[in-house]
Parts: structure tokens; C-alpha cells; sequence
């Protein structure tokens, strides 16, 4: 095993949390003409440090390689952009915002968010460093600076007279490798009374739900409450409230400003604290049993896909998200058990799935053909998914999930 130093504390990282083999880039799609060319492939062992508890990747690429030409566009899932909607009334209303205000979103995509706090006249500013993403977010009207954030960033955003009233950061701390110069950055760009909100997964959910296809490079970190308060604390910011939010499998919204100011910590806030202790998230006995857990999830998968196959069925995918990639490259599933797979955005279609190589379509093509069964790889759209899709009942098809165990919908 190798050692290494914990991203969080530096204290030495030898613990495995779960080791899933060898994977591609979860998001490193491949052209047509690119199917015989040699993928690169990297360790994908999560490890959780002894000290502090932050759950991480060792590092194999940098965020440059992975995050300036990206793939991933916010706006495609409705469910996600109702969420958002209702998130900028929230904040609005509850800080007062108006035009005189600044919010700012750090990895702010393509404008999915910020777009609703613009239609209500409140300022923004976005901060992304995938120049074709941010590029989407500029023609909407979205102010946008191209950059990874991190202190030297937020030192440049204040010298231009930038200072936030809000910061918000969704589902973005798992993909920095510096975790500390990342939130050093909104200890600088914050107003003195400014607040910062962060989301993300929640590792007690990961653990849990068996929830392990959402580790992929570019996943550094895996976040627990505890973590993040010792990572926070350590830049001067103190978490004061959180609310539990159903998104990706079950995600916490931590709400956080300068430590000297903040107020006391909310009864929300301390009951999340209690279900981590009860779940032992901060000893090594509550992550000693996720790899076993795994494997079994990975079990019943194949027989189920291996019995299909068997029997004359065709089973097909919907969605082409990185946690299906992390599934499907860890359980060794090829266009043998999955004919291919679908997804709403334009921008996967007629490419194919890194490692296992499966050709993405557009979700006509399920109505095309017909199959028997259509495995969701975004479970946590389900829902969502199985509504828009419903008509494949017509012909006696069923919905399939993984996680966190196989089921079959009816």
C-alpha cells in the first residue's frame, strides 16, 4: 500500500476506505475516430486519514488535464436547475440581497445558478476554469473570470474591488487537491458580514447507500461534516448551520462566515454532528466494512446483467454521468451486457464511455429499439429519469438501478 500524506491534516495516509482497481478519467469521453487509440487508465483507491477523517485520492492528474475542456454542463438536468432556482429565492429573501449586492459561485459552470439571482437584479460574478463551459455562462450574460479559484485567485478578484456578500460553491470541494488554499480563497474574497455556502455529497450517505460510483479522479475528497469543519477551521471560517438536501444521493449544505463573527451553532447543525459520532465517522471502525459492501453491489450487478444476457433479454443504459463510468469500468461491463447507452446533452452524444467503451445516443434511440431493460446510471435521478422515459412500459421494458442495491422497477 502506498503512503502518503493527507491533503486535509499532512498526517501519514495509510488506511484503505475501498479500492476499485484501475479507471480511465471518469469524464474523458472518447470521439469515434478515437475507439483504437490507447486509454491512459489510474489507480482508483480511496484511503481515509487516521487523524483528521477526510476520506481522498491519492492525486494522479492534475486539475488542469482534467477540468479545462470539460464535458459536464449543469443546465441539461431539470430536476438540478429547479433545485438552483429555489436555492437563489432562498438567499435572496434570507441575506437581503438586492443590486448593490455581489454573489459570487466558484466553479459556476455554465451559468446554471447564477442566472437566477441575475433575473433578480442582484449582481453576479462566476469563477470557472473550463474556458468551453464558461464560455456558455459569458453569451447568457453571466460574468464570468476563467480561473481555478484558490487564494492567489481571490486576491486578484478583491484587488479588481470584488468582495461577496454570498459565496456559493456547489459540489466543488471534492474536486480540489489543495483543499486549503481553495477555502483560504473565500476567508479573502468574503465580506466582513458575507456568508459562503458549500455543497456537497455526504459521505455518511456514501457509506450508507453503498454509493461508491461517485468516487472518480475527479473526486479528490470525500466529505463528512467533521472534515470539513477541521478544514474550515483551520482558514479561519466556522460552519455555523447546515440543511440536508436530497441532491446526489444525499448532500449537505453547509453555511459558514469569518470564525470571530459567526453565530452559534444552529440545533441543525449539531444533530448532523450526532449522526457522524453514532455512525462512528470519527474512529476507523465506521469505515472498515464500505469494501465489502462494494463488492457486493458489484455481485449483483453482473449476475443480474450475465442472467439477461442469458435469457435473450437486451438491457441498455440511460445517462452517461461519471458515477456510471465508475460502475461500469469497476464491474468490467461492456457493450457484451450494455448495448449503449443515452443522454440528453448533445455534447456526449455519438461519443462513447471511457474504458468500457460504450456508444452514447440520444434517448430516441431507446423508443428505436426497444430494449427489455434500461439501467439508470444517474440513480440519483431516477425519479426524474423514469417519468420523462415512462413510455417504454409500453412495450413491457423496466427501469434497473444499482445503487445501493440492484432493483428492478416494476
Amino acid at each position: 500500500m502506498t503512503t502518503t500524506c493527507c491533503r486535509s491534516c499532512a498526517a501519514p495516509l495509510t488506511r484503505s476506505f475501498v479500492d476499485l482497481g484501475r479507471s480511465p478519467l471518469a469524464n474523458s469521453f472518447i470521439k469515434a475516430d478515437g475507439v483504437k487509440k490507447m486509454e491512459c487508465f489510474f489507480p482508483l483507491h480511496a484511503f481515509v486519514c487516521d487523524s483528521c477523517f477526510l476520506v481522498q485520492l491519492e492525486d494522479y492528474e492534475s486539475p488542469e488535464n482534467i477540468f479545462s475542456d470539460y464535458l459536464y454542463f449543469s443546465s441539461y438536468s431539470q430536476h438540478w436547475l429547479a433545485h438552483c432556482k429555489a436555492y437563489a429565492a432562498e438567499m435572496t429573501q434570507r441575506y437581503g440581497l438586492g443590486p448593490s449586492s455581489l454573489v459570487v459561485e466558484i466553479a459556476s459552470n455554465d451559468g446554471y445558478l447564477l442566472q437566477y439571482f441575475k433575473e433578480s437584479g442582484v449582481g453576479v460574478l462566476g469563477v470557472e476554469p473550463a474556458a468551453n463551459v464558461a464560455k456558455v455562462a459569458i453569451e447568457k450574460g453571466i460574468r464570468t473570470d476563467v480561473a481555478f479559484f484558490g487564494v492567489e485567485t481571490a486576491r486578484r478578484l478583491v484587488a479588481a474591488g470584488h468582495r461577496a456578500d454570498l459565496t456559493a460553491a456547489n459540489n466543488v470541494l471534492a474536486h480540489v487537491p489543495d483543499i486549503n488554499d481553495f477555502v483560504g480563497g473565500f476567508k479573502i474574497l468574503l465580506k466582513p458580514t458575507g456568508v459562503c455556502t458549500f455543497e456537497f455529497p455526504h459521505l455518511l450517505q456514501l457509506i450508507q447507500q453503498h454509493q461508491f460510483d461517485t468516487i472518480y479522479h475527479e473526486h479528490f475528497s470525500y466529505l463528512s461534516l467533521i472534515a470539513i469543519e477541521k478544514i474550515f477551521a483551520r482558514q479561519g471560517l466556522a460552519v455555523y448551520d447546515v440543511e440536508l438536501l436530497t441532491t446526489h444521493g444525499g448532500s449537505l449544505r453547509v453555511f459558514a462566515t469569518h470564525a470571530d463573527t459567526a453565530p452559534p451553532a444552529t440545533d441543525r447543525l449539531k444533530s448532523v454532528r450526532a449522526a457522524e459520532l453514532t455512525a462512528r465517522l470519527d474512529h476507523p471502525a465506521g469505515y472498515e466494512n464500505f469494501a465489502d459492501e462494494v463488492a457486493e453491489v458489484k455481485c449483483q450487478l453482473l449476475e443480474f446483467l450475465i442472467d439477461a444476457r442469458r435469457a435473450g433479454k437486451t438491457v441498455v443504459g440511460y445517462g452517461a454521468p461519471a458515477k456510471g463510468n465508475t460502475l461500469l469500468n469497476y464491474c468490467g461491463v461492456g457493450t457484451e451486457l450494455i448495448q449503449y447507452t443515452v443522454d440528453a446533452s448533445p455534447h456526449k452524444q455519438g461519443m462513447f464511455l471511457p474504458g468500457v467503451q460504450i456508444p452514447i445516443h440520444a434517448p430516441q434511440k431507446i423508443f428505436d429499439t426497444r430494449p427489455d431493460y434500461v439501467l439508470i446510471l444517474p440513480w440519483n435521478l431516477k425519479d426524474e429519469i423514469s417519468t420523462q422515459m415512462a413510455g417504454i412500459r409500453d412495450w413491457g421494458g423496466r427501469f434497473v438501478v444499482a445503487i445501493p442495491k440492484l432493483t428492478i422497477q416494476d
